[in-house]
């Protein structure tokens, strides 16, 4: 007999298996021996009340055991299948390449960064001395943008695809089965790396292909089909089907297909900062005490105001992580946030963005002109550069001297690697943006009595949010509306926000190719 149970249960009873399995013998009038199993389905942190606790749903077999269920999926050898090739080895072109294995398609990946061991190295360098690797960064290089910075499998986009299916396929390639059961699923950027690792061996187990250090430097099409593409200017590959998955800040890729007259749209996105303050003061805040203790993890928050007209928002927050350097050139600062698995960091960070849309602001290129959104990114991540004073120092400003329009005499220590420096971030932040801050930041403090503080730092800019451009394609066969064969995919394309919406539009993607390579004529 197999019962369904749903609780608030205390975190210190959770973490004990035995004490677990009491509380639900006493939940279910049966003593604690005739339970054979228990199923946590989700679990979620609570901490509405002043008592926190973990709101558990699953099962519970009393003189049965549960049926193992095999989600393992096999991937055939595609050797010697149809090609098809995949620009981009993020979570975007890495699950699609996934897909179209199991459809019998053989996937050809080309990224343009290096593979997930090599890029560490240049990211170090990053860390360590300021310089950027336009080819091989925190955006650029095997697994995205995602990989190094946290591994959040969050998402609200279940529209989009299976969650489950890509759930289930990160625990196959060594994710804790945890991200399951938890809400608010994480891998860490500890871990990540090398279940990238394994993703990859499968594709190349299976007869597939990864090239390395392939940049794309031309698309070819005739008479509204794709023919191919060239990568390094003289590496010429042929192809009538092709995944574009190159991310949200290959701004090259956008200027590449508009000066090959391929259809681009400007597209909204969200700017701000990244705010850091102690994760002791978080776990405070948050949990109504003075010490988390043993059995709760790092807290996080959410945040969301309407200021006027426009949203403002909290946006990848990190408990106990670091604020990491995230340009792709040396002359903008861009600043992003990530957690080790274990979220064991002093520091808790969280981006703090204000919608943007595309009538808010003025560019040398027109509101209907497809870089209309790329220029005034690109313009606030170059006043971020100046502001942070070079060797990618960030901008940076205490809470409540931001508030109050001063620049900071002094700034608190910050987990940023590259180092901040005392700036008025008025004179970085667009007039609107800084405004609309400013007012959440007060409201916040209420919300959350001690998080507006001068202890903590914001550092500018967090601006890339989303991707600045779209690549549009037509809904029904997810090809573009004027080049067939050609299929923008993920975050770079404007269709996910995310590795795990990424990792879904990848799906997606491979099986519409697999549909239309069999049927030429949809």
């Amino acid at each position: 007999m197999k019962k369904e149970f749903e609780f608030i249960i205390d975190p210190e009873i959770l973490s004990d298996s035995q004490l677990f399995k009491n509380y639900l013998a006493r939940a279910f009038n049966t003593s604690p021996e005739s339970i054979s199993d228990i199923e946590i389905q989700k679990r979620s942190l609570d901490a509405r009340s002043k008592k926190v606790g973990f709101q558990v749903r699953g099962l519970v077999y009393i003189g049965e055991k549960k049926k193992i269920q095999d989600f393992t999926r096999i991937f055939p050898q595609v050797k010697d299948k149809p090609r098809v090739l995949v620009v981009g080895a993020g979570p975007a072109g890495l699950f699609s390449a996934l897909r179209l294995i199991e459809l019998g398609f053989k996937p050809v990946i080309l990224e343009r960064g290096k593979s997930v061991r090599d890029r560490r190295r240049d990211i170090a360098v990053l860390n360590r001395s300021g310089q950027v690797d336009p080819e091989s960064n925190y955006c650029f290089g095997e697994g995205g943008a995602g990989t190094y910075s946290d591994g959040k499998l969050y998402t609200r986009s279940a529209k989009r695809g299976s969650i489950e299916t890509i759930l289930d396929l990160f625990v196959q390639f060594g994710a804790d089965p945890d991200i399951k059961v938890n809400a608010r699923p994480h891998i860490g950027t500890n871990r990540l790396p090398e279940i990238i690792e394994r993703i990859r061996n499968q594709i190349l187990e299976s007869g597939g292909e990864v090239h390395f250090g392939e940049k794309l430097t031309a698309l070819h099409h005739s008479f509204g089909q794709i023919t191919g593409l060239t990568t390094n200017g003289d590496h010429l590959w042929d192809c009538k089907n092709l995944i574009l998955a190159t991310g949200h800040s290959a701004r090259d890729i956008f200027y590449l297909l508009e000066r090959e007259g391929i259809r681009l749209e400007p597209k909204p996105f969200a700017l701000g900062v990244r705010i850091e303050h102690s994760q002791e003061l978080i776990d405070q805040i948050q949990y109504h005490c003075t010490e988390r203790g043993p059995f709760l993890p790092p807290a996080y928050y959410q945040l969301k105001e309407q200021v006027e007209d426009r949203g403002v928002f909290s946006f990848c927050m990190c408990p106990g992580g670091i604020i990491a350097p995230c340009a792709t050139h040396q002359e903008e600062v861009v600043v992003n946030g990530w957690s080790p698995s274990k979220r064991n960091n002093p520091f808790s960070n969280s981006g703090l963005v204000v919608q943007v849309e595309l009538e808010d602001f003025k560019t040398k290129v027109g509101p209907g002109h497809p870089f209309h959104s790329l220029e005034f990114q690109k313009s606030v991540e170059k006043l971020a550069c100046i502001g942070g004073g070079g060797d990618q120092k960030a901008p940076g400003q205490r809470m409540v001297d931001f508030v109050q329009n001063k620049v900071s005499s002094n700034l608190p220590k910050c987990s940023y690697n590259p180092g901040v420096h005392a700036s008025s971030l008025k004179e970085i932040l667009p007039k609107f943006i800084f405004e609309k801050l400013q007012k959440a930041l007060h409201i916040y403090g209420k919300k959350m009595p001690g998080y507006y503080t001068n202890e903590a730092i914001l550092v500018g800019v967090e601006s890339r949010t989303s991707s600045p451009v779209k690549i549009p394609r037509n809904p029904d066969n997810f090809q573009h509306p004027d080049i067939l064969g050609l299929y923008p995919c993920g975050e770079g394309a404007g269709y996910a926000g995310g590795i795990l919406s990424a990792a879904m539009d990848g799906f997606k993607i491979a099986e519409a190719v697999a549909k239309n390579f069999t049927n030429p004529s949809t």
